[in-house]
């Protein structure tokens, strides 16, 4: 008789358990599509809006996100865009950055896994001078995945800069 009431004790205690750790299990988050800048929500600081990525394009899978940021050239004339795609297992990615440099990327979700940091460092040769750029982007949604907000920091020979992009799904 004692052990049907422990198997009844049991079941009452370990079956809710189980559920319950079912639903707060979420699912990670999804950062694919177009996205616009809004430059009135953005904050850029000194720099201003004025090389700022304009558009987003993000395709992500089940092992990897393909980013395409979409800005002013420096030059004047024609928009750039640039494509990466960061895998989600940590290895780091090379790339091209702009004009002659470097890109050495990787991706990070956070344990939430409801945004990821890309953490890069950029090597460029100027005039017989290598200098390296070293970023953190964090991405995170809000507003039900319908704002994107980038937070960046730079590091550079003239000191660390923080920016705040938000970009609308369209």
């Amino acid at each position: 008789m004692s052990i049907s009431f422990s198997k009844k004790l049991i079941s009452l205690l370990v079956v809710p358990a189980l559920l319950l750790s079912f639903t707060f299990i979420a699912d990670k988050a999804n950062f694919s599509g177009d996205w616009k800048l809004n430059e009135g929500k953005s904050e850029f600081g000194q720099r201003g809006a004025r090389f700022a990525t304009k558009a987003l394009k993000v395709d992500q899978k089940a092992d990897a996100i393909v980013i395409s940021k979409t800005s002013a050239s420096f030059q004047g004339g024609d928009d750039v865009t640039t494509t990466e795609t960061l895998t989600f297992d940590g290895k780091e990615v090379e790339g091209k950055g702009f004009g002659n440099s470097v890109k050495k990327s990787t991706l990070k979700w956070a344990a939430d896994e409801q945004s990821f940091t890309i953490t890069s460092n950029t090597t460029m040769d100027r005039n017989g001078e290598t200098m390296t750029f070293a970023s953190t982007e964090t991405w995170s949604l809000s507003d039900g995945g319908k704002t994107l907000t980038l937070t960046s920091t730079r590091t550079t020979q003239q000191g660390e800069m923080t920016t705040k992009a938000v970009y609308e799904k369209q």
